[in-house]
């Protein structure tokens, strides 16, 4: 699914390289031979992924300055002059959306419009892939999943300002970009379902709760039980990403649709309790789930899932690994970091893995 040879000695601009997502696609992106310039926060206190797997090592520039902060995103960009933006960087939690909503308005929304008026000045740039969230919909708690062309919405604050961001990318596009006077970057939206994988310890996330809790000898306690999600390993959406991007470079690309969901097939949709389950009987030694409910708790939706026909249809592109699978791969990645394995060396062959199309 992804062209090797183009994206060797490619300058590619990656926000948000420090986060779970961003580590994994830096990754993929430096073992194809893309010079990689991250700009990001620092990774999160205690164990993250940047650090465990040496992700710095493999970078060709790795800035460390926020989104706010234009003048430090244009120098950055414009050092870099790269052909290929993704823009990764975001506070990409629900919850964390509730204690700091204006927080999470800033960094989501403000920052998308930064970094597109940052490739403003880049006439190096020729694809810009912003990455949203499945939680971009105005949610009905419907039974069929969600098109690109559905309502966008989001009542919690994380998933609004997600929508927010669709919403500011869409203008910037028709404003500066879809113009015969405007910048030639092909802009385009990337809407993922749940991701999991090795090397997520982000709180208040299913598969990081209950691989800690197994590892601890507790149980892990789920909130939502019920609640629906479109699981999917994180190698999935990146394939995708990586897929769009080289799409719009070539020829048509102007022709492609704005924005894209990238998320499991039918199978891959499962509830919360059937992931901590499955997950429990993947870890063995006595992992245990328990369901404590949501009293007292914020809202969270109950039933969400994705349409893919598009990606499917236009980039060729489809899930490559079931559920099982993908909490297989998150399992032995688990288990190889608790061994002190190399890790670096372990997501280098789960990426040559999943591209291999090897279960």
């Amino acid at each position: 699914m992804v062209n090797a040879a183009l994206w060797r000695d490619q300058p590619v601009f990656l926000t948000g390289h420090t986060g779970f997502k961003g580590s994994w696609l830096a990754l993929w992106l430096a073992g194809l031979g893309a010079r990689v310039h991250g700009y990001a926060l620092d990774p999160q206190p205690g164990a993250n992924l940047f650090e465990v797997a040496g992700v710095a090592a493999r970078m060709a520039v790795d800035t460390r300055a926020d989104l706010a902060d234009q003048g430090a995103l244009g120098e950055a960009l414009q050092a870099a002059r790269p052909r290929v933006v993704f823009h990764l960087a975001a506070q990409a939690l629900v919850r964390p959306g509730y204690a700091d909503p204006v927080a999470t308005f800033a960094t989501n929304v403000m920052g998308t419009a930064h970094l597109l008026q940052a490739v403003r000045g880049v006439d190096s740039v020729q694809a810009v892939v912003v990455v949203t969230t499945d939680k971009v919909y105005d949610n009905r708690e419907w039974v069929h999943p969600y098109r690109e062309g559905d309502a966008l919405g989001g009542r919690d604050p994380y998933s609004a300002s997600k929508g927010a961001a669709e919403i500011v990318a869409a203008s910037f596009r028709a404003s500066f970009f879809d113009t015969p006077q405007g910048h030639a970057a092909r802009v385009a939206t990337a809407r993922a379902g749940n991701v999991i994988g090795g090397g997520d310890w982000a709180a208040e996330r299913l598969v990081p709760d209950c691989l800690q809790a197994f590892a601890a000898g507790r149980s892990v306690e789920l909130r939502y039980p019920g609640a629906v999600r479109p699981w999917q390993h994180v190698l999935e959406p990146l394939s995708g990403y990586l897929r769009l991007a080289e799409r719009l470079l070539g020829e048509g690309g102007a022709a492609l649709p704005a924005a894209w969901n990238f998320g499991p097939d039918a199978g891959g949709d499962a509830t919360v309790l059937e992931v901590a389950q499955a997950l429990a009987r993947r870890w063995g030694d006595g992992a245990a789930v328990q369901v404590i409910g949501a009293a007292g708790q914020p809202h969270e939706a109950g039933l969400l899932r994705l349409d893919v026909t598009q990606a499917r249809a236009l980039l060729a592109w489809r899930p490559r690994w079931n559920l099982e699978q993908a909490l297989a791969a998150t399992v032995d990645w688990q288990r190889a970091w608790l061994r002190g394995e190399d890790m670096a060396a372990v997501c280098a062959a789960q990426i040559a893995q999943y591209a291999e199309g090897r279960a």
